[in-house]
């Protein structure tokens, strides 16, 4: 029986890669929320004045920290570590110039390029991200909209738990592409408003534009 229990919670952590309820700390403690500016040509925001490898990025921000990428819904967290395997793949692609508090090992790297994960995290890494990110077309989505209600939130009246929740699905109506952050969102109970009609039928129009067109995994990572 027991064996059993434990199969049944390794396989539920292998679908929803990101729904472990385990919080961290890490090195983002913002007073407001951060203006965000897009990386070009890029789905990817990313934050110039804030001290950290900090990104958004459909629907969640997304933070490098210690070797560990890190996700949340809202703007200063709380923050929950995501394997590199499932880290999507427009994440990994930001050009190093973008990240704030480059690790030492991206010196020799060229800043205009993007990180050479396939050598830091090793050819299983590669494969296994390849397996659930490649075979994908090359051109990116539309960037998802910024959560801009966040803005009336500082860190005097920034809410916790399941308010955050309520009010994400309440405030931001954006549904997510990712696997990974569709399955971030449903762990959390976190249900987006219904949109009005004419954002609905352009997010129709745009996924049709879209069909068939998906990312291509790092492969051998670009150069």
């Amino acid at each position: 029986m027991k064996r059993f229990a434990l199969a049944v919670l390794l396989l539920v952590a292998s679908v929803f890669p990101a729904a472990a309820q385990t919080y961290y700390d890490i090195d983002v403690d913002l007073p407001s929320y951060p203006e965000m500016q897009p990386v070009p040509d890029s789905p990817v925001y990313y934050a110039p004045n804030v001290d950290s490898n900090y990104f958004f990025y459909d629907g969640l921000y997304w933070d490098y920290y210690n070797d560990g990428w890190y996700s949340s819904a809202w703007y200063n967290g709380p923050w929950e570590l995501v394997d590199p395997v499932y880290i999507p793949t427009y994440v990994l692609w930001v050009p190093i110039r973008f990240y704030r508090r480059p690790p030492p090992f991206f010196r020799t790297w060229a800043p205009g390029r993007s990180p050479r994960w396939s050598e830091h995290w090793g050819r299983n890494w590669l494969d296994r991200h390849n397996a659930v990110y490649g075979g994908r077309g090359t051109r990116a989505p539309a960037p998802a909209p910024l959560p801009q209600y966040q803005r009336q939130y500082s860190r005097d009246n920034y809410p916790r738990g399941t308010q955050q929740y309520a009010l994400h699905g309440q405030n931001y109506g954006y549904q997510p592409r990712e696997n990974v952050v569709q399955r971030h969102y449903q762990s959390r109970g976190i249900t987006a408003q219904q949109q009005p009609s004419s954002q609905r039928e352009g997010r129709r129009d745009a996924g049709r534009r879209d069909e068939g067109r998906r990312d291509e995994g790092p492969r051998e990572q670009r150069r």
